[in-house]
């Protein structure tokens, strides 16, 4: 028995091996579909959702090709400056002096060479050129840092109406309360008719309201997708955060900020130093100017060439130094008046730029400071509907008021958590735009990880609805 018994264990458990590998192979082919069909969720934190956005942005990559394209162009006015050989043969029919187009004699072959070396207009032209190329560098970072607030605005509006809809489902749920609460007591001759169609009323605003909330849920959500470069089917999951390293409201650390990193201002500078260098270049053009030259050509004694020359050299070398003086330059003269005037231009719109930056900066400032005590209103509203709630809810324990007075304290703190969140929302974009006009969104939104400023402390709320108060490390209430 003993025998007979081992195995038939060795190979129960081979079949037994078998079968678990058999369905693991089954599993892990169907587990895709299985996913797709059960749709997909993933969770984002803020920075994560602004580096996919800069990462997959067609826009981004369009404006580093455009800088692409005007550094070639610049390399285009550099090439004057470098080794330059050009080389071809031909032929052509010819009467009476041997002579080709030019006033070359006839030539089997020809290499030629030519290289600026000092040219002060075509070298003013290659370093505007290349200050150009810089001024579209900082078109490059100015997309980045509309992306980056674009991204950060869409992930934090998604989570304030997502927390919103939650809201004004549980406000649906209380207005449903109230409007069975006033039907039965006008059936009941205890309210007039004209209050059922006030709560009516409430009813389908609210109704509205969530409608509108979902709309612009699935409009946020299809962007987002979009701009993350994430499949269309996918579901992301966001959570309320405050913004990592908030502007703070100071006017006087703020405008010397914008006046350094403000990027409008610096492409002003960039192009007042390109016009700037195009003038000096052209005011060279009062110099003469240098450049090597050479040329190596293979001769042909065709069309009686001796008759007119008395030797004849097939191969022929010419290397120099090609000076030209300028005598009479109308055309210098234009040129420079010209680069003056524009010049100047360029200077008073530096000029204007700067005074533009720094009335912006103390506006947008104001701003933050406005909504910041505008969050702090709302703030207090919100706990004072909490208390309020609180007090009727003892009130209805004890039988002292109805259900219809609990649940239009509901309403009212659901009224206060939507104004507090679209205070908070309202802050949040004056931030932003504030950090864009300072020049340091992506110093904000790219610094690192477990930063201070970026979390946030949860308590609950004191209606006892499962909602809670997000305070951050700045102080700030969500």
């Amino acid at each position: 028995m003993k025998k007979s018994k081992t195995p038939l264990g060795c190979a129960g458990r081979w079949r037994a091996g078998c079968a678990a590998l058999l369905v693991w192979v089954l599993f892990g082919l169907a587990s895709p579909a299985d996913a797709q069909q059960a749709g997909v969720s993933r969770k984002l934190t803020l920075k994560e959702a602004v580096s996919l956005a800069v990462k997959n942005s067609r826009d981004l990559a369009l404006a580093r090709l455009q800088y692409g394209l005007v550094q070639r162009e610049a390399g285009v006015d550099r090439s004057v400056f470098r080794p330059n050989f050009y080389t071809g043969t031909g032929a052509a029919y010819t009467s009476g002096f041997p002579l080709i187009q030019g006033g070359g004699a006839p030539t089997i072959f020809s290499l030629s060479y030519d290289q600026q070396i000092y040219n002060p207009p075509l070298r003013g032209e290659q370093r505007a050129a290349e200050q150009r190329a810089e001024e579209q560098s900082l078109k490059v970072d100015a997309t980045r840092d509309a992306i980056m607030i674009r991204a950060a605005l869409d992930y934090l509006e998604l989570a304030k109406v997502r927390h919103s809809l939650d809201l004004m489902r549980s406000e649906r749920l209380s207005a449903g309360r109230i409007l069975d609460a006033t039907r039965e007591r006008s059936a009941a001759g205890r309210e007039l008719p004209i209050e059922v169609t006030r709560a009516e009323l409430a009813t389908a605003r609210i109704e509205q309201r969530i409608a509108q909330l979902e709309d612009r849920e699935d409009a946020l959500v299809n962007e987002m997708l979009d701009m993350l470069g994430l499949p269309q089917d996918l579901q992301i999951e966001v959570s309320p955060e405050d913004l990592p390293g908030a502007a703070t409201p100071e006017t006087k650390d703020q405008v010397p900020q914008a006046l350094e990193n403000n990027i409008e201002l610096k492409q002003a500078e960039t192009e007042r130093k390109a016009r700037e260098l195009k003038l000096r270049g052209e005011r060279g053009g009062y110099w003469p100017t240098f450049g090597l030259m050479g040329q190596y050509n293979i001769l042909s004694n065709i069309n009686n060439y001796s008759t007119y020359f008395s030797n004849f050299t097939r191969n022929n070398v010419i290397f120099g130094i090609e000076v030209k003086i300028p005598i009479f330059a109308a055309r210098t003269g234009a040129a420079v008046a010209f680069a003056q005037a524009n010049l100047r231009a360029a200077e008073l719109s530096l000029e204007k730029k700067r005074s533009e930056v720094s009335l912006e900066v103390r506006q947008k400032t104001r701003r933050v400071r406005e909504t910041d005590l505008a969050v702090d209103v709302a703030r207090l509203e919100l706990q004072l509907a909490q208390e309020n709630l609180r007090v009727v809810q003892a009130q209805f324990d004890q039988g002292r008021t109805s259900l219809r007075d609990l649940e239009a304290a509901h309403l009212e703190e659901n009224d206060k958590w939507l104004a507090f969140l679209d205070a908070n929302f309202g802050r949040q974009q004056a931030q932003l735009e504030l950090l864009q006009t300072t020049g340091q969104v992506s110093q904000v939104l790219q610094e690192p990880e477990g930063t201070a400023a970026g979390r946030a402390v949860c308590f609950a709320s004191n209606g006892g609805n499962g909602k809670q108060f997000c305070c951050s490390a700045g102080g700030r209430f969500e």
